[in-house]
């Protein structure tokens, strides 16, 4: 059946406004949410695709650590800033401007010590005693900074690159770019609690086909609902078989349309979840040992350290892309109020992200795995009192790290001036570090595109440049 154009974006409107936020399968909507979709594309939207050049790393682990973690208090040290607390600053912040109450601004000293850890002597606070002792494994990028101070858009711009509109997310672009390697799960895979800053737009495929959109996963008991078949597999297989043949007979009379072949595709998808989805968050089979290293007890199906124990099984089955962001009623880095927040998230992520980076370092998973560690910006080194408890939003730095695959462990790349304001040498924008993780699988930022809307698209618009010097 034809559809008027209207109806048409209806139906697809209709669709993707059901789907937002849910743990429904991309492959079974695949194409009916694709727009602008190019003909020449193959009929598989999923197959596995060679990179432009040998990549280091087949996967990505993305944590995010949502509501803007303070680089001051965690892996940017600041002497000076412990030495001048309380001193008047003038600045033309984005946060206190026009502001009541914010007419003066006093530097405010971290919270927390610092302290050299591993061989390289990479300083890092006591609010990561964990990932502290890891130093040595990941390059850390103290000169990163944004383009917006308001959560929502600073959020989407470090996942899709443009603060501002709707575009793909970075999974999507690697599922895009990519495919998969295993047909049974889902090539982009978000574990969340609770949805983020910016909503489902954070794991969007936008105007990429829509089998590349990111499969939400909530932590609890039952992490994919809905995937266990309500009859036997051997008939449901004979019900796929016969659904396939008067499948294929559609598709003979209309040749060359890759879009239903890949709606096709998407019932033989569906099929292979019902079994590989519940395996894979089956952590029953983890040992003792395993759950202890996360810091995860036997039986739990929540906290950051069952979404870490659940990501490596992911990558560990082929999954493309897996984002852990940490949020919720009581997860969220958001600090205005009282900086003792951060202790408490700390604690919650510090040992489940070390327990991930040993993990897949003793698998030898980490030599094809590049783990990226993010917020969406960093917290202010002042606020409207030096006895203020809290810190504002604060684009102009923060830091960030990436390990694993490809990476030069014990590097620290950039720096901020002495009192952790603004970025002073070597600063790394939200496209250079997206252009970086695409380095990484393989993929030229600049030739990963997609034609919408009469132009061609690409995730780091028309900017960045890969960051040479954490490379290995």
């Amino acid at each position: 059946m034809t559809f008027p154009a209207t109806l048409a974006q209806t139906r697809r409107q209709f669709v993707r406004s059901a789907v937002a936020g849910t743990a429904l399968f991309p492959a079974i909507l695949s194409q009916l949410l694709a727009e602008d979709s190019p003909r020449g594309e193959s009929a598989d939207p999923l197959a596995p695709k060679p990179p432009h050049f040998p990549a280091k790393a087949k996967n990505v682990i993305f944590l995010f650590m949502s509501g803007g973690v303070s680089h001051v208090d965690t892996f940017d040290p600041k002497p000076k800033l412990f030495a001048d607390h309380g001193k008047l600053v003038t600045l033309d912040h984005p946060e206190t401007r026009n502001r009541p109450g914010y007419d003066k601004l006093f530097l405010k000293r971290p919270q927390w010590e610092f302290t050299k850890r591993g061989k390289s002597g990479t300083e890092v606070s006591s609010l990561f005693p964990h990932v502290g002792a890891l130093a040595d494994d990941f390059a850390l990028i103290r000169s990163m900074h944004a383009d917006h101070s308001n959560h929502y858009n600073a959020t989407l711009g470090m996942h899709t690159g443009s603060v501002n509109q709707a575009r793909p997310s970075i999974g999507a672009w690697l599922s895009y770019g990519l495919g998969t390697v295993n047909r049974n799960l889902p090539s982009f895979v978000v574990l969340a609690p609770q949805t983020p800053y910016a909503g489902g737009q954070v794991w969007a495929s936008d105007f990429l086909p829509g089998s590349h959109q990111g499969t939400l996963v909530v932590p609890g008991p039952e992490p994919m609902r809905n995937v266990r078949p309500a009859v036997p597999p051997a008939r449901q297989r004979t019900d796929l078989d016969a659904l396939a043949d008067l499948n294929r007979a559609h598709l003979d009379r209309r040749p060359g349309d890759p879009d239903l072949a890949a709606r096709v595709q998407s019932f033989e998808t569906a099929f292979g979840m019902q079994t590989a989805a519940p395996e894979a968050f089956d952590l029953t089979k983890e040992t003792d040992e395993t759950h202890a290293l996360y810091g995860l007890p036997r039986g739990s199906t929540n906290g950051f350290a069952w979404q870490c124990l659940a990501a490596r099984r992911l990558v560990e089955r082929g999954v493309r892309f897996v984002e852990l962001i940490d949020t919720g009623s009581s997860n969220n880095w958001d600090s205005h109020g009282d900086m003792n927040d951060h202790a408490r998230l700390a604690k919650n992520v510090d040992k489940p992200i070390a327990g991930l980076l040993t993990d897949l370092k003793r698998r030898g998973l980490l030599d094809s795995t590049l783990v990226v560690w993010t917020t969406e910006f960093g917290r202010t080194p002042f606020n409207n009192s030096a006895d203020a408890k809290g810190r504002e939003h604060h684009p102009w730095a923060f830091s960030s790290w990436l390990a694993g695959a490809g990476i030069k462990g014990g590097t620290v790349h950039g720096t901020t001036d002495e009192y952790g304001v603004k970025v002073a040498t070597d600063g790394v924008h939200v496209h250079d570090y997206h252009a970086t993780i695409l380095h990484l699988m393989g993929l030229d930022h600049t030739k990963l595109t997609y034609r919408h809307s009469g132009r061609d698209y690409r995730l780091t618009d028309v900017a960045g440049n890969v960051v040479k010097e954490v490379l290995a």
